[in-house]
């Protein structure tokens, strides 16, 4: 039994052949697909009608129409690298070639072609930026190598090693960032890189180690000397306050120790500083002990202030000159007041009324100097004749009626004298 009749003569023509069915089936079940003019067997199905049978295989076509058009799509929407489609179309192409099903197997063959060939010039684009990525990612990996190499020909006295560890570190992670997520290196040259990176990583790690084991050895012997510095400070606490000076030599050799690492040093200087807090515990309830006694001298010496204001009113300078100075002989008599600040604010009140009364003794004496007199005094007698002269100069201009000359004299009138005034004519 067959689902389509053999063809005719007459319908075997090309104009009717692509009406033809795709696919028969003889009596005894055999399948056979049409490819241009002949028929080729596909397989059998002898349990089932004709209908089923081409059902089957036209179930196959499909199948294969999808792998295809899936192609088809993910080659539009982008994403899947040209080379990974090419090997797909293929193995679909492979599929297609004498596949046992009935359809247009021609047409996907057409298909398939087209999108091989298009995968063909986008598969030399992607070559060529593959190149180019590889190009960029030993550019880049050869940029970590040299910075890892310039830590490494640094000196080692003078790397701060806690940012150089860290640096270092930095640059070991980008390199596995880009091994792992980079274009994959040609063999030969990403082993020449990792060699030359991993030498730097070696030589900076034995710097580091070699830098610490002699800081190890300095730091012990600053840590000796600071040990030693700390008991002779506590050896001085019995001194007191009279143990300060030498507490502040120690002092100064302490800052020119050296370090001795954070832990050793904070703990060191927690005992050097606990034995000066001592002393200057001694110093501070010494000087408690001589504000309190101060107390009655304050007093003194502010009632000595109170009376000292007198000096300012005193208009005869030899009266005001005897008052302060049994001011300030009295005030000596008092003696030395504490707190410091306490009596340097009490001096300098009474250094004000002391400066006040100089300054008024140096105008005197400029005033009633004989020298400076008789330049006053020859200084008043020509601007005297000046302003005789200008007076006579006004009056003529009045008369003229020149206005000009009229205000110019009057102007040098009045400025002849201002200057007299201030001689004191």
């Amino acid at each position: 039994m067959t689902a389509a009749a053999d063809p005719t003569p007459e319908s075997v023509g090309s104009d009717t052949a692509s009406s033809q069915p795709w696919g028969r089936v003889d009596d005894d079940g055999t399948v056979s697909v049409r490819e241009g003019e002949s028929w080729r067997v596909v397989g059998q199905f002898p349990d089932g009608s004709p209908e089923e049978a081409l059902a089957y295989f036209e179930r196959k076509y499909a199948d294969l129409a999808s792998e295809v058009t899936l192609l088809e799509v993910r080659h539009r929407r982008g994403g899947a690298s040209a080379s990974d489609l090419r090997s797909a179309a293929r193995a679909v192409s492979a599929k297609l070639d004498g596949a046992a099903a009935v359809g247009d197997l021609a047409s996907l063959e057409a298909r398939v072609t087209a999108l091989t060939e298009t995968l063909a010039a986008a598969s030399e684009t992607e070559a060529a930026a593959a190149r180019e990525a590889v190009d960029e990612a030993v550019r880049a990996r050869t940029e970590i190598v040299e910075k890892a190499e310039a830590l490494a020909a640094r000196d080692p006295r003078s790397v701060q090693w806690k940012q150089a560890t860290a640096e270092l570190n930095d640059l070991f992670e980008q390199w596995q960032s880009h091994q792992q997520n980079g274009p994959r290196l040609p063999k030969s040259t990403a082993q020449q890189l990792w060699k030359r990176f991993r030498d730097a990583r070696s030589t900076v790690d034995k710097h580091r180690r070699e830098f610490y084991a002699e800081l190890d050895e300095a730091h012990k012997g600053v840590r000796e000397r600071k040990t030693r510095l700390v008991e002779k400070a506590e050896a001085l606490a019995p001194k007191g306050e009279d143990g300060i000076p030498a507490y502040r030599e120690l002092l100064d050799q302490w800052k020119t120790a050296g370090r001795a690492g954070k832990k050793v040093d904070d703990a060191l200087w927690a005992r050097f500083k606990a034995a000066g807090d001592a002393l200057y515990a001694a110093r501070g309830e010494r000087e408690a002990a001589d504000a309190e006694a101060s107390r009655e001298k304050i007093d003194a010496k502010r009632a000595l202030l109170d009376e000292a204001k007198a000096v300012a009113d005193e208009r005869d300078l030899g009266k005001a000159r005897a008052l302060l100075t049994g001011i300030q002989r009295r005030w000596d008599d008092v003696g030395r007041i504490f707190p410091r600040d306490a009596e340097r604010s009490l001096d300098d009140d009474l250094r004000k009324i002391e400066q006040a009364l100089r300054t008024r003794e140096d105008a005197d004496w400029k005033r009633n100097n004989p020298e400076t007199k008789a330049r006053a005094n020859d200084m008043t007698r020509q601007l005297t004749d000046a302003i005789q002269k200008l007076e006579d100069e006004l009056e003529a201009a009045k008369k003229s009626g020149d206005k000009k000359a009229v205000a110019e004299a009057t102007e040098a009138l009045e400025a002849r004298r201002s200057w007299l005034r201030a001689l004191g004519g």
